[in-house]
């Protein structure tokens, strides 16, 4: 990262008059904020640009959208996954539409009132949650722009796997998704301020979920196999490999980092 915590990876080919034929992926998370630009017709990604250890996430992207020319160019689509602690999952066979409301008691925190639905048919459950009004109004600078909950790239991801831990990592912050038989058992985020706190949290999702040292651990994000936060997890597991973006997309405009810092970013290009 350089020393304003941002980067910005682009293709130099890049002609931003052929920005109908790209989508745009943006990704809010609790402490950071990041966007890719993709060519549907070649596959392949055209720019990332990622932001680390933001105070104020919301403020911080509003003032790039008003100073970053790629952000305002005309796209095919537009795709937004933005963090929230007002995230419920109901089982398919529970879910109605005409109860949608009731379940917006069971939230964590004021939100202004607009349910989003997404629904998860492959691991049976319909994901709803909800924003607060200064998160929703950074949607409103996109038009026609699909809304997800943070979590729907790294879920979207977990449906290749029947089991694993997987763990997604900003520089302050980490999601845990465990899936066992196909099923999501566990699903969360954590703010963390130091290596010790990771420990704490990793220890008791392990002891409470009872995952033994042998489970296959996926990660992805700010993590790398020398860091803190990795020496951390090798003491509680044996198995543990990087999450790569899909195959099927060209990453050339990627080699100059670490591509499975951007794979939960990548992943909701895939996300209907």
């Amino acid at each position: 990262m350089s020393n304003n915590n941002s980067i910005l990876l682009i293709d130099p080919d890049f002609d931003p008059a052929t920005s109908l034929n790209c989508s745009l992926i943006v990704k809010m998370g609790y402490d950071s904020f990041s966007y890719a630009i993709i060519n549907k017709e070649k596959n392949k990604v055209i720019a990332v640009f990622d932001e680390q250890e933001c105070e104020d996430v919301v403020k911080k992207l509003t003032d790039k959208i008003k100073t970053d020319s790629y952000l305002g160019l005309n796209f095919n689509d537009v795709k937004i996954a933005s963090y929230s602690a007002n995230l419920i999952n109901i089982p398919t066979e529970l879910y109605s539409e005409e109860s949608l409301e009731a379940n917006a008691q069971y939230f964590a925190e004021p939100h202004d009132g607009n349910l989003h639905v997404q629904a998860q048919p492959h691991f049976k459950f319909n994901s709803i949650f909800a924003f607060d009004k200064k998160t929703s109004a950074i949607f409103e600078n996109f038009k026609d722009a699909k809304i997800y909950h943070e979590s729907a790239g790294l879920l979207n991801f977990a449906t290749t796997a029947t089991d694993g831990l997987f763990l997604d990592f900003t520089v302050g912050s980490f999601s845990a998704l465990f899936v066992n038989d196909s099923k999501v058992i566990f699903q969360k985020s954590y703010e963390i301020e130091n290596t010790d706190e990771f420990n704490y949290y990793l220890l008791l999702i392990k002891n409470q979920l009872q995952i033994t040292e042998e489970t296959s651990i996926k990660l992805s994000g700010i993590i790398h196999e020398k860091d803190q936060k990795h020496t951390v997890i090798s003491k509680y597991f044996t198995k543990t490999t990087m999450l790569l973006p899909q195959s099927d997309l060209a990453l050339e405009a990627l080699e100059d980092m670490p591509s499975h810092y951007y794979t939960t970013l990548l992943a909701i290009y895939k996300c209907v």
